[in-house]
Order: C-alpha cells, then structure tokens, then sequence
C-alpha cells in the first residue's frame, strides 16, 4: 500500500504527486519554493547527517517511483519530481564531497 500522506520533497507528500491536485503548473511552483528551502536548509546539516539526509532522499524517490502497475498517474508530476530529486540528490553529494 502506498502511503500518501509521506513526505517525499520537503513538504510535499506522495498525494500531490500522484494525485489530481495540485495542477501541473501549481506543483511546478511548489517545487520549486520547496527546491530553495532544502537547498537553504542542508547549508546548516552537518557532514553525518547528510550522509543520513542523500539515504532518506534515495528511499522516497523510490517510494514516489514504485507503485501498484495498475494505477493511472499523472506521469509529468512525476517526472517533474524526478528531475527536482535529482538536482537535489546532486546537491546533496556536493556538500559530501
């Protein structure tokens, strides 16, 4: 069962993802408010605990990409969470490195 209510980016959780709503353009603008405050945050994260932090990312987005085959999903917000994970996933190993 997947679980809805999970936060996978920041504040956003799995619903609005996968859900209707928000709408493409909404989510758009979500992401990227959400992209600027983690990339805020992880300045202030100690070494150990980005390490924990890129794991913690790795498990939502397969969490996000792992779902029953049956289920008909809006595919871009999808791919638009991909694509902020990853710059973020990036990030995150810049500041390990």
């Amino acid at each position: 069962m997947l679980e809805l209510n999970k936060k996978v980016f920041g504040n956003i959780i799995t619903q609005e993802i996968i859900g209707s709503e928000p709408s493409i353009t909404e989510i758009k603008i979500i992401f990227e408010k959400e992209f600027v405050n983690l990339l805020d945050k992880l300045k202030s994260i100690s070494k150990e605990n980005v390490e924990n932090l890129l794991e913690q990312q790795k498990i939502c987005e397969k969490h996000v990409n792992t779902r029953p085959g049956a289920m008909a999903l809006n595919q871009s917000k999808i791919e638009m969470f991909n694509e902020y994970n990853n710059k973020y996933l990036e990030k995150i190993k810049e500041r390990i490195d």
